[in-house]
């Protein structure tokens, strides 16, 4: 059996919080591959079924995130299951949004659900990191948190979730690079194809250097006009002023 953990805060007031995209995570896991309704017990909510031949067990802790090791520190105990076989899912703020890492042991970042869950069980168990961004400065993390996903969110947030639930097979399969690899494909925003350059044909450039070719005589001759225009003005005022003299000059 393997165990699924999605970490957050229990109630409608937090449920739409960067905190609880855990739980946003693996309800959709539960939704997806049609697993049992969810009931109460081990001091949070459980939902089991199967992918592929592997029986799955869903906790949500509801102790609130600082607490969160409690609950699933009585799941594993219930159930003899090896820290090696726990997956848990929560956010991560040294993480960029829609950017998904995955981890065996390590360090909690500081954060309180995996502290209280390191302190209950160990750290030899898997951490899914699903990246919200971090807000700039220390001051602004808990509002950070404890605040909605922005409707600019949606796209992402919308995308790395049914990523996570379409290809967790392969994360039962312990196929842990196909699967970062498959969401990060989907999450990914797709690449603009460039506008192809269009090449001028051999005929074309042929044609417009004929046509310069032909515009400089007929440029010449207009100009020859004129000036042929002008010389004979000037001859025909020259001779009005010969056969204009008076018997007085």
């Amino acid at each position: 059996m393997l165990l699924f953990v999605g970490l957050g805060n229990p109630g409608q007031k937090y449920e739409n919080n960067r905190h609880n995209i855990g739980f946003m995570a693996v309800d959709d896991i539960v939704h997806r591959h049609n697993f049992s309704p969810w009931r109460s017990r081990f001091q949070g909510k459980t939902s089991e079924g199967r992918i592929g031949s592997e029986k799955i067990l869903v906790l949500k802790p509801e102790t609130y995130m600082n607490e969160s090791g409690r609950a699933v520190g009585e799941a594993i105990r219930f159930f003899k299951i090896d820290p090696e076989d726990i997956f848990v899912f929560y956010d991560e703020l040294d993480l960029a949004p829609g950017k998904l890492r995955i981890k065996k042991a390590g360090g909690s970042g500081g954060h309180n659900g995996i502290k209280s869950i390191d302190a209950h069980i160990g750290k030899d168990y898997w951490r899914l990191r699903m990246g919200i961004g971090h807000p700039g400065h220390k001051e602004r993390v808990t509002g950070h948190v404890l605040g909605d996903f922005s409707k600019t969110d949606q796209d992402w947030l919308g995308k790395e979730i049914d990523a996570i639930s379409r290809h967790i097979d392969l994360l039962v399969k312990n196929d842990t690079p196909g699967f970062m690899s498959k969401v990060a494909q989907d999450v990914a925003p797709p690449k603009q194809k460039k506008s192809p350059v269009q090449k001028v044909s051999p005929e074309v450039s042929k044609s417009d250097k004929n046509t310069s070719k032909v515009a400089k005589p007929e440029a010449t001759k207009a100009e020859a006009n004129v000036k042929n225009s002008k010389d004979g003005w000037q001859s025909t005022l020259a001779n009005w002023f010969s056969n204009s003299k008076t018997p007085q000059d």
